[in-house]
């Protein structure tokens, strides 16, 4: 009698080569390139009967969805920040929860620097005013500021933090950061980095870099007391999690022309696992001209995207074979539901 192959569900597009992959050891279910996604009603009707699910940053996995897959083992999360995802619940119900925190250092952090430049040279602005019509060449317009010689301060000293720091350097600016854990002494002076608590960095910087994640003590840390302390014009460009910094915040102190700039890839209504959570992006935000956004796209390089889906479903495959997989978040609790492992 053949044996029956588990179903790992993807809850997003992925490279043929991904699909390929998972097709060795399992039956995979993706969606279409067209739609990119399930719908959640669809998707928690597929997981239903999945023992291996490939998520992305768009999911939430909680206790409830997790009741509704009890053949589920492994949640492979193709992502570095997991706040949308309940670890603990994971871990209750024997299912392993993996990430995958190295990838995406890199291109994030090349994009923080294109953000950085873009709303310091008003890129955005720029692009609007040629689109318009209205440019007939050169005009003493649009000035902005450069990196050289100006205070950046980064909030949030991690490995993405770190990479944000070593690519702007190059361009000659003083580099200041603020992060519970202080750099040795000997990375420090690498880096140029010097060590402030937050509302001193915020006092002295030019532009400053959210690169924290959302956890405990991180929501709403770019609030709008800290962000009276910021200097006249100063920029502001979060890469980190949306909800890290206070975007009603950001708008009032825009329209009272206190910063200079706010650019950002991430946003608080994408942080499903907070509560009272906003359900879009402040119209404000969205309306002012001195804004610069990205839809979520640190990661979004094509080479890259495709080797964080083969190491989720390395992962996948590996928990499946009963072994632990790379990037746990941490080891379930055992479970013994009578099933024995099959990659036929």
């Amino acid at each position: 009698m053949a044996s029956v192959r588990p179903r790992v569900v993807v809850t997003h597009w992925v490279h043929p080569e991904v699909t390929a992959f998972l097709a060795q050891f399992s039956d995979p279910v993706v969606p279409p390139r067209e739609t990119g996604v399930w719908p959640p009603a669809r998707l928690l009707e597929l997981a239903a009967g999945a023992e291996g699910l490939i998520a992305c940053m768009a999911d939430r996995v909680d206790g409830a969805f997790l009741d509704r897959c009890p053949r589920l083992r492994i949640v492979a999360a193709t992502l570095k920040g997991y706040d949308n995802f309940d670890a603990a619940a994971c871990a209750r119900r024997g299912v392993w929860l993996t990430t995958v925190p190295d990838t995406i250092v890199a291109p994030t952090a090349e994009l923080a620097v294109g953000l950085v430049i873009g709303l310091m040279r008003r890129v955005g602005e720029g692009d609007r005013e040629v689109r318009s019509g209205r440019f007939a060449g050169w005009r003493p317009q649009l000035y902005g500021t450069g990196l050289a010689g100006s205070a950046v301060g980064i909030v949030g000293l991690g490995e993405l933090g770190r990479a944000i720091a070593e690519r702007l350097a190059a361009f000659g600016p003083e580099i200041l950061y603020c992060d519970p854990r202080p750099l040795p002494a000997a990375d420090g002076m690498a880096l140029g980095a010097a060590r402030f608590g937050l509302e001193d960095l915020v006092a002295r910087s030019d532009v400053i870099v959210a690169a924290a994640p959302l956890a405990a003590g991180t929501a709403g840390l770019l609030g709008a007391g800290v962000l009276r302390r910021a200097r006249p014009g100063a920029f502001v460009v979060n890469v980190g999690r949306g909800s890290v910094v206070d975007e009603e915040a950001i708008a009032d102190a825009l329209e009272q022309g206190r910063l200079g700039g706010y650019a950002a890839d991430v946003f608080a209504m994408e942080d499903w696992a907070l509560p009272g959570r906003p359900r879009q992006i402040p119209a404000r935000l969205l309306a002012h001209p001195r804004t610069l956004f990205t839809p979520h796209l640190g990661s979004a390089v094509d080479g890259v995207r495709r080797q964080m889906s083969l190491q989720s479903a390395r992962q996948v495959r590996q928990a499946l074979a009963g072994e632990r997989p790379g990037n746990a978040v941490g080891p379930p609790f055992p479970r013994d539901d009578g099933r024995h492992d099959n990659l036929g």
